[in-house]
């Protein structure tokens, strides 16, 4: 026992000597072997800017040149890593003798030759602290401005990165691909801080969620299942309780000089600015550099430190969580100069990567400016593979709650889909019914079974990414409220005391029950479907209250058929010749009855069709 004290003390007293590891480093650590060979090291500590550091000999890495600011408690330290360069600890000293170390770690295999979600996945978007309470200890975790509050529809309920992980066989039977998990980065705030987009610590994962090695532990058990993980990342704001608040790296690191001004600083939303030929300076800088809220102060990514801390932030995740794709929020307000570098500065390091950005706009002709290939008249070149497709969420919903005629009810749908023509890539367009920042589908639709089943076949058969919010599968429901907290539903059978259990089955309802099986069958058809996963979508225009198209590929193809009448329809099959060909038969898919091709075909009231001809 004598030992061990005498070599606790002893170990401790050299810590203290040399100081080790003191200094907080973002990011914490890099890799070799990196297509980009530069790094730079934010360093952050009283006084830091004063200390003459060298980097101690490390074959194939130099240290090239220190950074200073405004702000003595920053240095930003540049590297050289050259593909030489073995993994190994980095050893950085001052002449006041302080130190610390820098690990640099090697990368996996083939890490740069990722695959990304594409067209045959299946995204099922989560918020955490409503899905599932994995771990009921840190549910209230001490030292955190805001303890869990289960019954108030703003507050922290609970879930947690835990609770997806014990999820994992359960979404995997359902058919999922892909988790897009809402940013379970820290949010330390004072209240409203469940929903994730006030991150206050770039690099930890909110101890209410779990901690870092959790987070890869899920991402490596979700491979496990068949399922990649895509992170959700926010580089236009961050939380008012980040430490950049009251220690800026640089005077010009937030857009209006770090204030609200009581609202003056708002964002605008007036996100046509980007493309007006005509917007004036000062419309483009209201959105661009407003803020969303007091609580959610407006990055200024101008500042090229700070542009390079967000890049190798994203890096840093992809390879440290070994991601499957990214979401980026409120992509569009974000200095578009700055999310050209960055969408390039990823997409050059893992080129078969995917980002989807979040540009809420109707007007396709907006959204497709952000798409990568589109060739724009102002001369801004983008290299953002997807983007999320609101035109047609929002032409569904009008679709399916109007009366037909000719330009009311499916021709919404019809027309949406016919300005593809503006994408560079319309395959590569995230498609979605809702999402955590919008009543749900089945509230949309007036809590209509045969609609909600209409629109998810659409969704889930039509070209695209499909993206599924938790709860849709059995109708979770926010009718009566368009509270962000009732649409962040929690899910039945995620916390205790629930009276239904969507993993068990226990409970659920008759309709519940039969739209998690129509969604199971939709979900596990597109893992297998050529036709789906890289067919031709040929439509037709909609008549008579029905709407078809086909996707097509030369192993198999698949025809839709959504019909919006009440009564039973005998529906000739003669304008589909062209999709058809001489194939006479194929199998209904939700059914799994053979169904002939000759004539006609009988579409059943207020229903999808989905046939298959192999």
């Amino acid at each position: 026992m004598k030992s061990l004290m005498h070599t606790f003390l002893l170990s401790t007293l050299l810590g203290m000597c040399l100081n080790v590891n003191a200094i907080t480093a973002s990011p914490q650590n890099w890799w070799v072997g990196m297509h980009s060979k530069q790094l730079q090291i934010m360093l952050h500590e009283p006084n830091v800017a004063k200390q003459q550091w060298q980097l101690e000999s490390h074959a194939g890495v130099e240290l090239t040149s220190i950074t200073h600011t405004d702000n003595p408690n920053y240095a930003f330290l540049n590297l050289a890593i050259n593909p030489s360069a073995k993994p190994g600890v980095l050893v950085f000293s001052s002449k006041s003798g302080e130190r610390f170390e820098y690990q640099l770690h090697a990368r996996k295999a083939n890490s740069s030759k990722r695959s990304g979600f594409n067209s045959s996945d299946t995204i099922y978007l989560i918020n955490p602290d409503r899905f599932a309470n994995g771990d009921s200890s840190n549910d209230t975790v001490k030292g955190m401005l805001e303890a869990a509050k289960p019954i108030e529809r703003g507050g922290r309920h609970g879930g947690d990165i835990q609770g997806v992980i014990n999820a994992l066989p359960y979404l995997q039977k359902l058919g999922v691909t892909q988790l897009w998990l809402t940013p379970a980065l820290e949010n330390d705030m004072p209240s409203y801080s469940y929903h994730g987009y006030a991150i206050t610590d770039f690099y930890t994962i909110d101890p209410r969620m779990g901690s870092n090695e959790l987070y890869r532990d899920l991402s490596a058990t979700a491979k496990q299942h068949g399922i990649g993980l895509v992170m959700d990342l926010v580089l236009n704001h961050f939380g008012s309780e980040h430490i950049w608040m009251t220690d800026k790296p640089t005077a010009d690191w937030i857009n209006f000089n770090g204030e609200f001004a009581n609202g003056n600083h708002a964002t605008s939303h007036a996100r046509q600015t980007i493309q007006d030929p005509h917007a004036s300076e000062f419309d483009k800088r209201q959105f661009s550099d407003g803020w969303f809220v007091a609580t959610m102060p407006d990055l200024n990514q101008r500042q090229p430190l700070l542009a390079t801390y967000l890049i190798q932030n994203a890096i840093w995740w992809i390879e440290y969580a070994d991601l499957s794709g990214i979401r980026v929020d409120t992509y569009s307000y974000s200095d578009k100069a700055f999310l050209a570098d960055w969408t390039k500065a990823i997409m050059t390091e893992y080129p078969n990567f995917n980002i989807v950005g979040e540009e809420w706009t109707s007007n396709p002709a907006i959204a497709s400016y952000w798409q990568a290939g589109k060739v724009n008249n102002d001369g801004y070149t983008s290299s953002l593979p997807s983007v999320m497709d609101f035109s047609l969420q929002e032409s569904l919903i009008q679709a399916l709650n109007e009366e037909e005629s000719w330009n009311t009810g499916w021709v919404k749908v019809y027309q949406s889909i016919a300005n593809d023509f503006l994408y560079p890539n319309p395959d590569n367009l995230l498609v979605f019914a809702d999402n955590h920042d919008m009543s749900r589908v089945y509230t949309e639709l007036k809590q209509d079974l045969a609609k909600t089943k209409m629109a998810m076949t659409l969704l889930l058969t039509t070209r695209g990414i499909a993206q599924m919010y938790y709860g849709t599968e059995v109708l979770l429901d926010n009718t009566g409220s368009n509270d962000h907290g009732d649409i962040r539903i929690d899910f039945p059978g995620g916390f205790k005391g629930q009276p239904s259990n969507a993993f068990t089955g226990q409970g659920l309802s008759d309709e519940q029950r039969d739209m998690q099986q129509t969604i199971t069958t939709l979900l596990n058809f597109r893992k297998q479907s050529p036709a789906i996963a890289q067919g031709k979508l040929t439509h037709f225009s909609p008549k008579a209250g029905i709407y078809s198209y086909a996707r097509i590929s030369d192993q198999q193809t698949v025809l839709v058929f959504l019909n919006k009448n009440t009564a039973a329809k005998s529906w000739s099959l003669a304008y589909m010749q062209e999709v058809i060909g001489q194939h006479k038969q194929a199998i209904n898919l939700l059914t799994n009855q053979a169904i002939s091709l000759i004539d006609t075909v009988t579409l059943a009231p207020m229903s999808a069709t989905v046939l298959i001809i192999e």
